[in-house]
């Protein structure tokens, strides 16, 4: 315990958290961006429509996966409160960071990036995973229902549907582009906080880092220009 309240403990949960999260990231883009795919199932429907009906039908791993990444998002929040608050109350005028574009860029990325991202996550899931329903804020789409030949979901018109609406795709673009920029940075980070600080996997870590954060702005930012620009209908 004393070494989890300590600030290399905190970092340490941080480190983990974000690995967690940066890994659901990745598969989650991978899965969405099957919208792409028109058609694979026996049936006819979409390829993302039978994969949401895999997902559906598979109620444990799917809420032992939410649990993981509950605690996950809270223990990383939790952490970065913790150290933020420590480091101000011992230092209200901050100390000089390790620069990296800019300590400035590195406060301003992973502060209100961080503050972006979590009202983009509620926002998320009020809107995909609860399905609430409203003219401006929310488009509802009924997400899965039982057929004879088993669960249908309809996940590729309930995403065209939500895309449709230009003020939500713009949010959604803005949240990945914060995404991006906080993936980046933290990235690189988390290598130096598991200890990989040599010369070599320095330079390494900040192209990983940049990668990263680059693919995954624009696999996530695709979806909804694609669905603006009648690609994906």
């Amino acid at each position: 315990m004393r070494f989890l309240q300590s600030t290399l403990g905190l970092k340490v949960i941080m480190a983990l958290t974000g690995i967690v999260l940066v890994g659901f990231v990745v598969v989650h883009m991978i899965g969405n961006l099957q919208i792409f795919i028109p058609h694979s199932g026996p049936s006819g429907e979409s390829a993302i429509d039978h994969y949401g009906a895999m997902l559906q039908g598979s109620k444990e791993v799917v809420w032992a996966a939410r649990l993981v990444l509950l605690s996950s998002v809270a223990g990383h929040i939790a952490s970065a409160v913790a150290l933020r608050n420590r480091s101000h109350n011992a230092r209200p005028k901050g100390y000089k960071l390790q620069k990296w574009f800019s300590d400035s860029y590195a406060v301003r990325t992973m502060r209100w990036g961080g503050v972006i991202l979590l009202l983009f996550i509620i926002y998320h899931l009020l809107h995909f995973t609860v399905g609430m329903d409203n003219e401006v804020l929310f488009t509802k789409v009924s997400h899965c229902e039982k057929a004879a030949a088993g669960l249908t979901c309809h996940v590729r018109a309930n995403v065209i549907a939500g895309f449709s609406n230009e003020f939500i795709s713009i949010f959604y673009i803005v949240a990945q582009v914060a995404l991006g920029l906080h993936l980046t940075h933290g990235v690189w980070s988390l290598f130096r906080t598991l200890g990989v600080t040599s010369d070599t996997w320095n330079a390494r870590s900040k192209q990983i880092a940049m990668a990263i954060g680059f693919i995954i702005t624009v696999g996530n930012c695709a979806i909804p220009l694609s669905v603006l620009m009648g690609i994906v209908k």
